[in-house]
């Protein structure tokens, strides 16, 4: 029996639906009990057959897919599972698999899967990459579009208000467009973190307080000495129109 004791409360109102589809039962029921241990839902299927109807009737939050499927001729394998479901859909999408060639890797990525996992590997990874995911994909659905005197160039990491502009690193930017996304929405670091990061690295919250740092000098440098980005004592960073 797997230890599924861990140190986070399960809030009972998060019962995000985790779709599954994986072939092999004792995996998937292992993943099944760690993942409803954290208060998720699940749903699984054991090849490509029935999922589409499935999705079809219900949301799903967040999908594991296994690449080797059976019957993969009739009812797809987890790479074209994956296809079909991002033509209609941006939920995010992890691909479990023994394959580990850098190929393979590269193929789930660009059919539109937003992370990707090899077997074997430890289900609370799983769960703690499913966190990430979900993370991120609610900050997405929350983003309400940057200010309307704010216009953010993704093509050369510039902001502009007004007339003039202030042209920012790579990550400056992503913490610039996350925190403009939702005006006055408190964005703790660990969402800056994740928002900025998808490869998993480890990224200390002293980190992301250095290039706030910068980030307001920058914006104090050019647009005036005004509070743009405001700390919130124990929680995170918000970004207010001050004008």
């Amino acid at each position: 029996m797997a230890d599924l004791s861990h140190s986070s409360a399960v809030s009972p109102v998060l019962r995000e639906k985790i779709l599954l589809v994986e072939d092999e039962p004792e995996i998937a029921q292992l993943l099944i009990d760690y993942l409803e241990s954290y208060g998720y839902q699940t749903q699984h299927f054991l090849s490509g057959e029935g999922v589409h109807d499935w999705l079809a009737e219900n949301q799903a939050d967040c999908v594991l897919l296994d690449i080797m499927l059976p019957n993969a001729d009739k009812f797809g394998d987890g790479l074209k599972l994956c296809r079909e479901i991002r033509q209609t859909s941006q939920v995010p999408i992890m691909m479990l698999t023994a394959k580990v060639e850098e190929i393979d890797r590269i193929l789930g990525l660009e059919l539109g899967a937003d992370d990707y996992v090899c077997k074997p590997f430890s289900p609370r990874e799983v769960i703690a990459r499913v966190k990430a995911l979900l993370r991120r994909s609610h900050l997405s659905k929350t983003k309400s579009g940057p200010p309307s005197e704010w216009h953010l160039d993704e093509a050369t990491y510039q902001v502009h208000y007004h007339q003039n502009h202030v042209e920012l690193s790579a990550v400056e930017f992503a913490i610039m467009r996350t925190l403009s996304s939702a005006e006055g929405t408190i964005f703790s670091r660990s969402q800056l973190i994740d928002s900025i990061y998808n490869d998993h690295r480890v990224v200390s919250d002293r980190t992301i307080d250095s290039h706030i740092k910068k980030l307001r000098q920058k914006l104090a440098a050019t647009f005036g000495e005004n509070e743009w980005i405001q700390s919130v004592y124990g929680v995170g960073y918000k970004f207010v129109m001050v004008d």
